[in-house]
């Protein structure tokens, strides 16, 4: 896979101050999907997580907030349990999706 390519990551966070707390949120809002209270997906190569976690890192304080990006598999598998935001039977599809491939190729739109 090429270095650039597009990728799934999940980034979670615990920060220590509510109005740190509140600033990442409302940026990283504009920059991933929120998934859960301090979880997010966020799709893009290692060079633009790299430098999404050089602006959080802008945002946060190192000695006492915690930010971790996990790069997910492919394919990936999720199960849930308990009260979720997103309805039954709803997919996560993205460019990095094998299943949106199979969508576009199902339906002709590809």
């Amino acid at each position: 896979m090429a270095l650039n390519a597009p990728r799934s990551w999940l980034i979670a966070y615990d920060i220590a101050n509510p109005r740190r707390l509140c600033k990442l949120h409302r940026f990283l809002v504009k920059h991933a999907m929120p998934i859960q209270y301090s979880v997010f997906h966020f799709e893009g190569s290692p060079a633009h997580m790299g430098q999404l976690m050089a602006a959080i890192e802008t945002r946060i304080d190192l000695d006492e907030d915690d930010v971790r990006a996990y790069l997910l598999p492919k394919p990936l598998q999720i199960i849930t349990l308990g009260r979720g935001s997103i309805p039954g039977e709803t997919m996560l599809l993205s460019d990095v999706s094998p299943s949106l491939q199979t969508l576009l190729e199902a339906t002709g739109h590809c």
